[in-house]
């Protein structure tokens, strides 16, 4: 990282920055869970937090920027994206919508590539921790370009060291793993010192996947089944499904079949010691709701929404397609209705995972779900959590420290804290009075490195101009 007055390049233009920054007259809400400090000062020096609060001097040295009303908060986090693979489109959009890191959930070498140039400074993006490819069981139900389709425990453990000599940073697990293939990822992950996360596979009790230390549980996918009265009979029909290789969408409606029975059946009991097993081992669950508000609800898509501006016109065709010919193919009014009914069981659901104590982890698929726009959707996802039930700061903590902890990154992101990096987002409006304020971007700081508002609209403008160029 650069110190005191050092010249900075990122695509062709140069900034000074200085080495001791000051964010005076601002209210800091640090995401600890203490109290917002009004009238507070933030003071940076090179990439780091060195003071914050109501009584915080201004250095002599300091150059001063006066956000006298503004809010302060940690710098976002966007713990499920699949990036588009164009680094004048994805970075940049990240950190304009404050968000400074991500955890990118499908592997490839240009993704570790773009994570090594930022952490060297070649590249003006969000820090990122990055998968392997997806690993899943046979025949999968991905695309064979970024999954790995494993049949046996040998090959399911290559993939776990593959991942590691790939230079992932974690293995990401997926639906149709048999539960001796995720045992197997599991041990193998132990032994390597690798982590794993991913979804709950169909065959795999959740609190299975709790114990096995898979560390996040992404989408809602499968969560359902140990919480319902019928769970012996949906195991049975689950082990029963023949699901031919790449049919992600006969897949969505036999999914969308065991999660209606589940709901149907729910037992509150039931979902209590799921809840604990998950609160037991510190496993996190990533709802995704934005996903679901797509998937359950694409009549509620807003097919011309002035962000798909900045979504890369090729893309944007294919998502109208598939809408139509992947999300809603096939469907009767009666799953129609039983998707919208759903929705708000989902957003039920996680309310109460939050209220037993799991930890609510923000994240949202974005550019690999149709209409979920990277950068953006974040937003969404907070609007969302808040509606679950979270309140404002849950849901800020949900995208700040939450994520941190997470991946064990908490000693240096997170909150608002001395001795942090300076991955800061200033704000127009209190989101703690509405979450949807954290739209209200005025100053994003990664690193230390500032982003103004006058550069943020320079920087959606390029994007904007790479997204229409073909």
């Amino acid at each position: 990282m650069s110190t005191l007055a050092a010249l900075v390049k990122f695509d062709g233009m140069s900034e000074l920055r200085a080495g001791v920054l000051a964010l005076t007259g601002v209210t800091v809400i640090d995401a600890t869970g203490d109290p917002p400090e009004r009238d507070a000062t933030v003071v940076v020096r090179g990439d780091r937090i060195v003071a914050a609060g109501h009584d915080v001097p201004v250095p002599a040295s300091a150059e001063v920027l006066a956000l006298e009303g503004k809010f302060v908060i940690p710098g976002l986090w966007d713990a499920h994206v699949h990036s588009f693979p164009d680094e004048r489109i994805s970075p940049p959009l990240y950190l304009v919508n404050g968000i400074t890191s991500v955890r990118e959930m499908s592997g490839t070498p240009l993704l570790r590539q773009w994570r090594d140039r930022v952490d060297r400074g070649e590249l003006l993006g969000p820090r990122s921790l990055v998968a392997s490819r997806i690993v899943d069981g046979a025949p999968t139900i991905g695309a064979p370009a970024t999954f790995v389709e494993v049949a046996t425990e040998e090959q399911a453990r290559n993939a776990v060291r593959e991942a590691g000599r790939d230079g992932a940073d974690f293995v990401k697990v997926y639906s149709r793993l048999s539960g001796d293939l995720h045992r197997a990822i599991a041990d193998e992950a132990r032994r390597q010192r690798m982590p794993f996360a991913g979804h709950c596979p169909d065959a795999v009790p959740l609190d299975t996947v709790a114990a096995s230390g898979q560390y996040s549980v992404e989408h809602l996918y499968s969560t359902w089944y140990g919480a319902s009265t019928r769970e012996e009979e949906l195991r049975a029909r689950i082990a029963g499904l023949t699901i031919e290789r790449c049919d992600f969408v006969t897949w969505l409606h036999e999914v969308h079949r065991l999660e209606w029975d589940a709901v149907g059946s729910y037992s509150a009991s039931k979902a209590a010691e799921v809840s604990a097993a998950l609160v037991r081992h510190r496993t996190r669950v990533v709802p995704t709701l934005v996903v679901y508000g797509v998937l359950d609800r694409p009549d509620e898509v807003v097919p011309d929404d002035d962000r798909l501006a900045y979504v890369p016109a090729a893309v944007v065709e294919g998502w109208r397609w598939a809408l139509e010919n992947v999300v809603k193919a096939g469907w009767t009014p009666e799953e129609a209705a039983q998707r919208r009914t759903l929705f708000e069981r989902r957003l039920a659901f996680v309310g109460e995972l939050a209220r037993a104590g799991v930890p609510v982890v923000a994240g949202t698929d974005a550019g690999d779900l149709p209409f979920v726009v990277p950068g953006f959707s974040l937003h969404d996802e907070l609007a969302a959590l808040v509606r679950a039930g979270l309140t404002p700061l849950e849901a800020l903590r949900a995208a700040t420290v939450e994520p941190a902890r997470m991946l064990g990154l908490d000693d240096r992101l997170g909150t608002v804290t001395p001795g942090k990096l300076a991955d800061l987002v200033v704000l127009d409006a209190d989101p703690l009075a509405d979450i949807r304020n954290t739209t209200r971007v005025h100053t994003v700081l990664t690193g230390g490195r500032v982003i103004s508002p006058e550069r943020r609209t320079r920087m959606l403008a390029d994007i904007a101009a790479a997204a229409a160029t073909p």
